[in-house]
């Protein structure tokens, strides 16, 4: 029986990669590229083929942004396939990062540039914003739009007789620090995107308690640091001129520096290859590459509890209600009006 594999995310970076990756590993699968922009992911579907010209590879429009794209690919899903074996949430965004450059130059001789580059803690700020859903944009593309694709899926994902697998992609970047269970948003900080990955570390373990006994798992993974748009944005262009010798100079004291997407998918082909019951919920499964270049993947606890993931459960689970009522007032009245 052939698999069936989404990834959302998948028309560049580390999805491409991992698409690739997933494709030689089984050419019998079923590969559907959820992705925003579908000019980019028919790009890329055609550059899949021309090294897989036999596989079975579906498109799907899904701006995980956007409560309305997310209800309606959902609704294509359920209506194409009648399982999923793996969700890769791959899409994220890190919108308008500024640097600290005082602390990246006193950083970057510093016995301290190796963790600096890993995790780019004390360096990174982002300047969110509300979306047209009236979500804080990190939030909504990095963590509540995949949480609402999962609980829209999950007659697909749940109580199948198989078990089905979610693989979120977190990061490095992901701290405690940054996250506060009372602005799960992050509505009043500056590091959006290290609060929200540190939300997605806390719900795949809520995910595990609450749905492992209907068959789905939850696994989380940080591909290291890897040069993909998302990357290259931190930084103007002649910057990473610069610096990326001594990056490669680096990468041979850490094993984080995977640099290339097809290193960065190591974690998420892995687990592909896994079986859910040996998996550590508290766990994230790092994608790490040696000074010569070997892929490998280890396992790190993370730093999470319980108490903390039951409760950003629960507000979320709260959030989507909210939303739902939003879009079924909007759906009633914009309908109700065309019937007058």
């Amino acid at each position: 029986m052939e698999k069936v594999v989404i990834v959302t995310g998948a028309n560049s970076g580390v999805g491409l990669a991992l698409c690739e990756r997933l494709l030689t590993e089984d050419s019998q699968l079923r590969l559907c590229l959820a992705c925003r922009n579908m000019q980019r992911a028919q790009a890329a579907r055609s550059a899949l083929l021309t090294s897989h010209n036999n596989a079975n590879i579906d498109l799907l429009h899904l701006d995980v942004g956007s409560v309305e794209s997310v209800l309606a690919a959902a609704q294509e899903v359920k209506a194409r396939y009648n399982r999923i074996d793996f969700l890769y949430l791959n899409a994220g965004i890190m919108p308008n990062p500024q640097i600290d450059f005082k602390a990246f130059f006193k950083g970057l001789f510093s016995k301290n540039v190796i963790n600096m580059f890993a995790t780019a803690e004390g360096l990174l700020s982002q300047q969110d914003r509300l979306n047209s859903d009236g979500l804080q944009e990190v939030f909504a593309t990095n963590l509540f739009g995949h949480f609402l694709l999962i609980r829209e899926l999950e007659p697909l994902l749940c109580g199948t007789g198989d078990t089905s697998r979610v693989v979120w992609s977190s990061s490095s970047n992901a701290r405690r620090s940054a996250f506060n269970i009372d602005d799960m948003q992050h509505s009043s900080g500056t590091e959006p995107y290290s609060s929200s990955k540190y939300a997605v570390d806390l719900l795949s373990l809520a995910l595990n308690r609450h749905k492992n006994n209907q068959g789905l798992f939850s696994s989380v993974i940080c591909p290291g640091l890897v040069m993909t748009n998302l990357t290259y944005g931190i930084l103007p262009s002649f910057f990473w001129t610069l610096i990326m010798p001594i990056m490669w100079l680096i990468r041979i004291f850490t094993n984080t520096f995977t640099l290339t997407p097809y290193n960065g998918a190591e974690a998420q082909h892995w687990l592909f290859l896994q079986k859910p019951e040996s998996l550590d919920p508290r766990a994230k499964y790092h994608s790490l590459t040696s000074g010569l270049g070997k892929n490998y993947v280890e396992s790190r606890q993370m730093d999470i509890d319980d108490e903390m993931s039951d409760v950003l459960y629960s507000n979320i689970i709260e959030l989507e209600q909210e939303v739902r009522s939003k879009v079924s007032k909007a759906n009633t009245a914009k309908y109700g009006n065309r019937e007058r």
